[in-house]
């Protein structure tokens, strides 16, 4: 039966924001489809098989939601074609979520180069093809408040054992997605915004981690390695996937929201900590760090200049 919908419904949906988010077949990527519809928003599903959101498919009707195969990992999968694809069915596209990633699990001396690789091509790589092209998106179709949400972590900012190449790759993701942030001129209205979970109830520690054996030398019981892969394993996390998708929500209507959003308590303090770390050891080794400036510059320029500036402020 099919079922007969008003006219205002069509005008209203037309007019609602489209997002295009990746990695949706399970955890934030697809409670994130489920609140953005429910926000009364569309969807452009990105997943590498079809058959992974066949639930989301039955559940929302084209209007709503379009599934699209596309895999980030593969550099030769068109980004270019990917969004117009999407706005060829949608006739528009505001908001773009980047969350496609993977973990790896294995200590340095025991991670080959070909996993290595892989590793950036789907965290790091597949994320910025798809930025790049949303700029161009966003700019050339003139959308009135274009956003680029890149789903980092908190391991983008803390770097873990047995997780090096993991946070090596949202590292990479956070400079770079700082960088293009200053590279876009204000009169575009386009945002970037990296997200920064914590632990998220979600498969990330299970079918979405790949696991690595340990050299002999890290495999100590109580050692680095197994006392973090313990950690990740067993100790249960703390974020929602669902509250975390409608911080998303939230954040994407900001007229000038921040540029790096710590989501969860867990995130939040271990940033903290770490910032914290992080000015005792400059001020530690101030001599030294002062001690490499040349003969002709003040070495404490910077610091008469910011309070010039306080001053005048």
């Amino acid at each position: 039966m099919s079922i007969v919908r008003p006219h205002w419904y069509f005008i209203h949906m037309s007019d609602s924001r489209v997002w295009l988010i990746t990695g949706t077949s399970a955890g934030i990527g697809q409670a994130s489809v489920k609140e953005v519809i429910a926000a009364g928003e569309r969807v452009a599903a990105i997943t590498r098989k079809a058959s992974s959101v066949s639930q989301l498919s039955v559940a929302y009707p084209p209007d709503k939601l379009f599934v699209v195969e596309y895999d980030v990992g593969n550099p030769t999968h068109s980004a270019e074609a990917l969004f117009e694809k999407v706005h060829k069915h949608f006739g528009r596209i505001d908001v773009v979520v980047n969350n496609a990633g993977y973990g790896l699990s294995g200590v340095v001396e025991g991670t080959n180069d070909e996993d290595a690789y892989y590793q950036f091509e789907v965290n790091f790589w597949g994320a910025v093809r798809i930025s790049r092209e949303a700029v161009k998106c966003f700019r050339e179709n003139k959308t009135p408040a274009g956003r680029i949400i890149n789903v980092s972590s908190v391991g983008g900012f803390i770097g873990y054992p047995t997780l090096a190449f993991y946070s090596a790759s949202k590292f990479a993701l956070e400079g770079f997605s700082e960088g293009l942030h200053k590279e876009l001129s204000p009169e575009w209205n386009i945002k970037i915004i990296i997200a920064q979970p914590g632990g998220v109830r979600t498969e990330w520690a299970k079918s979405n981690m790949v696991y690595r054996p340990f050299p002999p030398a890290y495999d100590a019981p109580d050692g680095p390695a197994n006392t973090m892969r313990n950690l990740c394993t067993s100790t249960p996390s703390m974020g929602d996937a669902v509250k975390l998708s409608r911080a998303l929500v939230t954040i994407s209507r900001e007229a000038d929201p921040p540029l790096r959003l710590p989501l969860g308590s867990d995130a939040q303090w271990l940033i903290l900590n770490k910032l914290g770390e992080m000015k005792k050891d400059v001020e530690k080794w101030n001599e030294l760090t002062l001690s490499t400036v040349a003969d002709d510059v003040d070495p404490l320029y910077f610091k008469k200049l910011n309070m010039l500036v306080t001053e005048q402020s």
